[in-house]
């Protein structure tokens, strides 16, 4: 189960190190001299917390990659933005979601 949980390795300037992380466990953390003793340390700490987790009953989180996506969400926002948002979306000649969707995608 730990195999599908969604990890990310980055370079910590603060640290001078590799710190490895979790998204589905936000508070772990591991830090290492390589991108992958970082990967592998955060990978045993997830094994470790899910152990941890069976033993007193807790329930894990859903690892993100096994969850249903429906491609819907509803974002609210300021009724100044909605606007704006709609007349770019007209200007361009294209309908809201899509003015939004690509530019969602740019930053994802």
């Amino acid at each position: 189960m730990s195999d599908h949980y969604t990890y990310r390795v980055t370079w910590s300037a603060e640290d001078g190190e590799h710190v490895g992380f979790c998204a589905e466990f936000p508070s772990l953390s591991w830090l290492a001299p390589t991108p992958a003793r970082a990967l592998a340390g955060i990978r045993r700490v997830v094994r470790d917390s899910l152990s941890d987790m069976r033993s007193t009953g807790e329930t894990p989180p859903e690892p993100m990659a096994d969850r249903a996506y429906s491609g819907r969400f509803l974002v609210r926002l300021p009724p100044e933005v909605h606007r704006a948002l709609a007349i770019r979306a007209a200007e361009e000649g294209v309908s809201l979601n899509r003015l939004v969707s690509v530019r969602l995608a740019r930053e994802a």
